[in-house]
């Protein structure tokens, strides 16, 4: 099955999301660590959570999307078995 542009583009940003969050949280706690340990790992953490969200907002993005192609489809079907009862 060929993926569409907008597919390639949400998996291209979720790999990207995903290097982000890994590359990201290892600079974020080692720029932090200079204030202490106990603050780098919380804002480490903070910096986590508020990528994560990100990845689940493209995540959405996708599910929505299969979503609309799954239910044009089921509208073709039942618009085919309405016009065959007429």
């Amino acid at each position: 099955m060929q993926k569409d542009i907008f597919d390639r583009t949400i998996s291209f940003l979720l790999g990207a999301s995903w290097a982000i969050i890994f590359f990201g949280s290892i600079i974020t706690f080692k720029t932090f660590l200079i204030l202490g340990l106990g603050l780098s790992i919380f804002i480490t953490i903070l910096f986590i959570i508020i990528s994560l969200l990100m990845v689940l907002a493209l995540d959405a993005f996708a599910i929505n999307r299969e979503k609309l192609v799954e239910m044009k489809k089921q509208t073709k079907i039942l618009e085919n078995i309405y016009n065959s009862e007429n």
